[in-house]
């Protein structure tokens, strides 16, 4: 296993991670939104989810930017990019619970991206040489 193969799969599997944790953010506040309203106020700021959604696209840019120079494959990034534009599109809907589905949608549609990603670095014909 080369130093390069082995350096590009853990940005993606931090942002896998990070995916993960924005996922289970999203569950934690809508299941503290319908049980303790009070800590959901804090939890379903809009604040948390634009920052989040910075934190997700310098990540997704770096990760999948890194894998096309790494493997070539251009998909991983389309795909990636559908979830930051789900996630993004999110922000704009009413905190009704279909910001939460519109998110954990965007956010498994990126995680895929990722994963795809690293796949495409795995692959004998994607790494380059």
């Amino acid at each position: 296993m080369s130093d390069t193969h082995a350096s590009n799969p853990l940005w993606d599997r931090l942002a896998i991670g990070l995916s993960g944790l924005c996922l289970v953010h999203c569950l934690a506040t809508t299941v503290l939104l319908a049980f303790v309203s009070a800590f959901g106020g804090l939890l379903g700021s809009h604040w948390i989810h634009e920052i989040g959604l910075t934190l997700a696209m310098a990540l997704g840019a770096f990760a999948l930017g890194r894998g096309i120079l790494e493997h070539g494959f251009v998909m991983p990034s389309a795909v990636g990019g559908m979830g930051l534009g789900v996630m993004a599109g999110s922000l704009t809907l009413p905190h009704d619970g279909t910001e939460a589905v519109a998110t954990m949608l965007g956010v498994l549609i990126l995680a895929l991206g990722h994963d795809l990603n690293r796949r495409g670095t795995a692959h004998p014909f994607g790494r380059r040489t």
